[in-house]
């Protein structure tokens, strides 16, 4: 049975942000926003898209629940030391210099990993790292780069003691991490790719989009790098056929446009 109060909810959130939630997962996504609409009050999801309209915070709790903003720095920290260990030092040996995309970064401990990864073989004037959500909320949470103490557990301690400042419960980012990267709104499945990365990370994202919007990202992702750069993926998002986008498994979840 159709649930059309639900389908003018989607074309109605596509009108306002852009966002097309039919190309993620329906079921998963309609679950979490129903939980969401009820736990608010509210009916109907005319209702709901109605309150979001004269509620900004409403709105950018939408936003928040849709994107599932859940991070941690280093997460599978194993694979950040293939990174830091294997792809990044080739990167340097053909380049010098490494441009980078951290895509749906969600609230910004991915791409400060990253950066902190990155100043162990570079200066900070070297570091070009692009970072982007959809959500404005996790991006001013990113900018502000303070942090719990459980977000840091797998953060080394040399990295820790030399990047960041304890306050209270907290640690904040050293302010000559925070102008290394350059956040900004981007919605990957609506929105132009830049071009000539060397490495674009996005990790944990694409497992809440349909086969259909992965194909596309896939696609794009392979067009927006360079010949020898990287896309590294989420550990449950590993690509079956990379050949179909050009790309070569370098290591686990790390793909090489060839």
């Amino acid at each position: 049975m159709v649930d059309q109060d639900f389908i003018q909810f989607i074309g109605n959130v596509k009108r306002k942000t852009g966002i097309d939630l039919l190309l993620y997962k329906e079921a998963q996504m309609k679950r979490r926003l129903t939980s969401l609409r009820l736990k608010r009050g509210y009916s109907s999801f005319a209702q709901y898209f109605d309150a979001m309209n004269q509620d900004q915070e409403l709105y950018y709790e939408f936003l928040d629940r849709m994107t599932i903003n859940v991070s941690e720095f280093f997460r599978n920290p194993g694979r950040w030391d293939v990174l830091n260990n294997k792809i990044l030092p080739r990167l340097l040996r053909e380049k010098g210099r490494v441009k980078s995309w951290s895509a749906a970064c969600s609230t910004g401990e991915e791409p400060y990993t990253l950066a902190l990864i990155m100043l162990r073989s570079l200066n900070l004037k070297d570091l070009q790292i692009t970072a982007t959500d959809i959500d404005e909320g996790a991006l001013a949470k990113a900018k502000l780069g303070l942090y719990s103490d459980r977000s840091l557990q797998d953060c080394p301690k040399d990295l820790l003691s030399k990047y960041f400042t304890k306050e209270g419960t907290t640690y904040r980012v050293s302010e000559e991490i925070k102008r290394a990267i350059n956040f900004k709104k981007h919605n990957l499945l609506a929105d132009p790719f830049e071009t000539n990365y060397d490495l674009i990370i996005c990790r944990n994202v694409m497992i809440y989009f349909t086969e259909e919007a992965k194909h596309i990202l896939y696609q794009k992702f392979s067009q927006a790098l360079r010949p020898g750069g990287v896309l590294f993926v989420g550990s449950t998002e590993q690509i079956f056929h990379p050949q179909k986008y050009q790309f070569e498994a370098e290591d686990t979840f790390f793909y090489k446009k060839i």
